[in-house]
């Protein structure tokens, strides 16, 4: 059985392939494996598991066995990363789950790949951990780990007050008993922070501000959340006019606060707007809104940021946190191209982040043309045509495009759905793979979910619109997380490309330039147009830092998203680079998943226990 790299990118692999045997009994095959790794991973010295993976076998940790997030790929590799982490960490305790979907079963992954999961739970010098592992046989029966993860959810010195251990509430328990006042009069002087330092400050009151401030807090850590809009959700609120959620209801909670159960499968963005600024209430954030960064410098040697903010009532406050988090948006600094002549165009011509819907002026039967074919370019194109508009989309390269109707629902089928397994449980096996295990498995179901959506992606290519599965077929999977563009998630887009209703022309070497009325392309062809939206994207956070803190900040930190060496992904949601700054991005449910996963690593820090630098 063997596991190779093709095509000289680290990150493109190809499956095992396994034995048909079955085992009668995955529960015994797991414990025995996972018995035999405790009593190796125990020794303080000559430690030897080697011989418990395959050597093109992969170990994915998140702060268990180091304060980071590592993808570690071969035997010997793995090898020596325990020996390295495993007098620090001490991992120990570790015990099969017994109940529910996720104890040790057999699964059969894809054609010819079957393995025996199972969720387990273990401790470490630090707190406790929840893990996955991945057992597949050899040529010769004997069942070796071919892929292993491990994840700290807890420390021991910082445990969440939830469930029996939830505050009691009554102003007699609370700090300094009632002389320290009510609980409303301790929230007006908490949220103007007059009596401390907020420990941490976050830019930025979206989904990843708002996930990240109820984590910070759980866990005994100040927070103050700074966004320059007027309300909480105005990201969501001043975004197009129908714009809706593209992932369903079940996927996308937030932390601690599950949706309603009658909540729609799809939310529309000023309902999602109203959520926000409910849960920010509900979580008891502290939040300045109508607040920008006006200057930061960082103090090395005593650890700590001086941040001058601009308030809404024009006054000043500067704070001093020890971490700063920039949650301004994965998808929050536009990307604008600039073309010969379009200051002599005669029409109308913005970027798609400024797009806020065709109705506010009478566009019936004008020449619109949207440059990009990603969900925005789709979504406004779609609201041009809705509107009596002629719409042309302009494609460059290929798209990938799934069906929200089916192609959204098979990705989190037996996971994040009604009636599945708890979210906790599904947030930890849907991460538990290394991003290149997860990338060719998901060229499988980028297969299948192209027969079920076959009727719609043959429309679309008779009617000239350009599809491309992506790197290695892996379709949306890595599409997001190397490009964090790409795709489409189709609302009802497709349907009227396919049905002619809107156009589109190919121009794979983009614009050369704009006319008094027309874009003009490289082939030499020519679009006339009244109205011109450049769906192009943004660009990288790192130049969202740039702009706001400087070169001295930025010159620092690293730049965000796509995989790095190992193939985690780089910068985001661990060590940016910078001391006591932190990115943090991403959809609802990354938000979520990963918003835990920085709170500790800034709990840590804050105990002393990791410097929050990359090693």
């Amino acid at each position: 059985m063997a596991t190779t790299l093709t095509g000289g990118n680290p990150h493109i692999i190809q499956l095992p392939k396994t034995p048909s045997n079955v085992p009668s009994n995955p529960q015994s095959v797991a414990q025995q494996w996972l018995s035999a790794l405790e009593v190796q991973i125990s020794r303080s010295e000559n430690l030897n598991i080697k011989e418990l993976f395959h050597e093109e076998s992969w170990w994915r940790d998140m702060l268990a066995l180091d304060w980071d997030m590592r993808t570690v790929h071969t035997a010997t590799e793995i090898q020596n990363f325990l020996s390295k982490q495993q007098t620090k960490a001490q991992p120990s305790n570790f015990t099969l789950q017994d109940t529910g979907k996720f104890q040790p079963r057999l699964e059969q992954v894809v054609d010819g790949l079957t393995w025996v999961s199972s969720m387990f739970f273990f401790e470490t010098a630090f707190g406790t951990g929840t893990g996955m592992l991945r057992l597949t046989q050899n040529e010769d029966g004997v069942w070796k780990a071919y892929t292993m993860y491990t994840a700290l959810q807890e420390l021991n010195s910082a445990q969440e007050p939830l469930g029996k251990r939830r505050p009691v509430g009554t102003t007699e328990s609370m700090p300094g008993g009632l002389a320290g006042g009510t609980w409303i009069e301790r929230r007006d002087r908490q949220k103007e922070f007059l009596d401390e330092e907020p420990a941490t400050l976050v830019v930025g009151a979206g989904q990843a501000g708002l996930n990240m401030g109820a984590r910070l807090q759980n866990l005994g850590i100040s927070c103050l959340i700074v966004d320059k809009s007027e309300r909480v959700g105005d990201n969501w609120r001043n975004r197009y006019r129908t714009l809706v959620t593209h992932d369903p209801a079940e996927y996308t909670h937030m932390a601690y606060l599950p949706f309603p159960q009658n909540w729609p499968q799809f939310t529309p963005k000023d309902k999602l707007g109203d959520w926000f600024e409910a849960y920010a209430n509900i979580m008891e954030l502290n939040i300045w809104m109508q607040t920008s960064v006006v200057s930061a410098e960082y103090d090395e040697a005593a650890g700590q940021w001086t941040v001058v903010l601009a308030r809404g009532d024009g006054s000043q406050r500067t704070v001093q946190p020890r971490h700063l988090v920039w949650c301004t948006g994965h998808s929050g600094e536009a990307k604008i191209p600039s073309f010969p002549g379009q200051e002599t165009f005669q029409g109308n011509l913005y970027h798609g982040s400024q797009h806020r819907d065709a109705s506010e002026t009478d566009i019936r039967g004008r020449k619109v043309v949207v440059v990009g074919t990603g969900n925005s370019g789709h979504d406004i194109a779609q609201n041009f045509y809705e509107n009596g508009a002629d719409v042309t989309l302009l494609q460059r390269s290929g798209t990938y495009v799934i069906t929200a109707e089916k192609g959204v629902f098979m990705m989190h089928s037996g996971m994040h759905e009604d009636g599945g397994p708890p979210t906790e449980q599904c947030d930890i096996v849907s991460e538990s793979l290394p991003w290149p295990v997860q990338f060719a498995l998901a060229a499988h179901m980028t297969k299948n979910i192209a027969e079920a959506e076959k009727e719609t992606l043959d429309g679309l290519r008779q009617a000239g619109f350009e599809l491309d599965f992506g790197i290695d077929g892996a379709g949306i999977t890595r599409a997001y997380f190397t490009r964090g563009g790409g795709y489409y998630i189709d609302v009802g887009c497709s349907q009227l490309i396919i049905d002619g209703k809107i156009k589109v022309k190919h121009s794979p070497g983009g614009i050369n330039g704009f006319g008094h009325h027309e874009l003009l392309l490289a082939n030499g062809d020519s679009l006339p147009a009244d109205v011109v939206v450049l769906a192009t994207g943004y660009d990288n956070m790192r130049t969202t830092v740039r702009k706001v803190l400087g070169d001295k900040v930025a010159d620092r930190c690293s730049d965000v998203w796509d995989l790095d060496a190992e193939g985690e992904l780089q910068a985001m949601w661990r060590p940016s680079g910078h001391p006591g700054f932190w990115y943090f991005g991403g959809n609802l449910a990354l938000c979520r998943v990963y918003s835990k996963f920085l709170a500790l690593q800034i709990k840590a820090v804050e105990a002393g226990l990791s410097t929050g630098v990359r090693q």
